[in-house]
């Protein structure tokens, strides 16, 4: 299983998610393969925000090592499940992707749950550290959701 995470940046968001999943299928043996991009180029080659870090890292999860990228239409081809963090997100996807774009490999993040099917995780960018505290149990419980959803103990 090969899955990416994309935000806008890839900073804050989907850096959390990309070290939330690695950390779960560590746990689980799975050799999945796990990555995060961003829709824009804003902060290509940086690693995730302090606070993306820090709300990690009191988690028991490094991502400090992980470095931003922006999305390309190529990763249509290259991953299983690709997962958008917001609304905005997705429709970018689709005009990066362009002609690559798969509806069936492709949906926003929160869709894995009924109960929060349509919407978007919050950017914390915009706001105080305790948004990246929210946004952590957001993001752990979607990828709990996605792990017992592909995941099977045979």
């Amino acid at each position: 299983m090969k899955i990416l995470f994309v935000c806008l940046g890839n900073i804050c968001r989907s850096p959390i998610a990309d070290g939330i999943m690695r950390h779960l299928c560590k746990a689980a043996n799975l050799d999945w393969e796990i990555d995060s991009a961003g829709t824009e180029s804003y902060h290509i080659g940086e690693k995730p925000h302090i606070e993306s870090q820090r709300v990690c890292k009191e988690n028991g999860i490094d991502i400090s090592h992980l470095h931003a990228r922006k999305f390309i239409h190529s990763d249509c081809a290259q991953f299983d499940r690709i997962y958008a963090m917001s609304t905005d997100v997705l429709s970018e996807m689709k005009l990066i992707a362009g002609k690559y774009w798969e509806e069936d490999k492709i949906q926003l993040f929160l869709d894995v749950e009924p109960e929060t099917k349509g919407q978007s995780v919050k950017d914390p960018w915009y706001g105080p550290p305790s948004g990246y505290d929210e946004v952590y149990e957001v993001i752990e419980k979607a990828c709990l959701a996605i792990l017992k959803k592909y995941h099977t103990n045979d």
